[in-house]
């Protein structure tokens, strides 16, 4: 499996920061999802550029397309919290050069799966520091909740 981002996947057009996931797994973004038929264009356009190039792409087993390539190649927890939890398999799988045979679909090079965020997603929790520095200060030596967590 592939070790570093593949030349087939750089200077690509609405694709973009190629990031390195784990072996055999790459993260590109995109601009954000609007709706699954513009989606399928999206896919189709990547497909089309993908697969003149082939190069080393067969040394991949998936490509993800997201949101922010960055937070998706920081830790495993962030590919599979956002791949896995941002993805209908029926409306967000893709592959390239991909076909269906005897009613089985497969495809001959990586799984392509849409992590980005769809519009039915609730918001992203985010942290709001004084409400951090809050509930610390209960853990802390004094506090009701010290001693409770080690």
């Amino acid at each position: 499996m592939c070790k570093e981002v593949p030349s087939a996947f750089k200077d690509l057009q609405q694709f973009e920061n190629p990031q390195l996931v784990m072996p055999g797994v790459i993260a590109l973004q995109t601009k954000p999802f609007t709706t699954y038929e513009a989606a399928q264009q999206e896919m189709k356009a990547f497909n089309d550029q993908v697969v003149g190039r082939r190069g080393n792409i067969e040394d991949m087993v998936q490509v993800i397309i997201c949101d922010d390539s960055c937070f998706m190649a920081e830790k495993i927890n962030n590919y599979l919290w956002a791949t896995y939890t941002r993805c209908n398999p029926s409306h967000d799988i893709y592959g390239i050069d991909s076909f269906t045979e005897n009613k089985h679909w497969g495809c001959n090079a990586p799984m392509i799966i849409d992590a980005r965020i769809k519009p039915h997603h609730a918001p992203p929790v985010e942290k709001v520091p004084a409400i951090e520095r809050k509930v610390d200060r209960l853990f802390d030596k004094g506090g009701s909740l010290y001693g409770i967590l080690k």
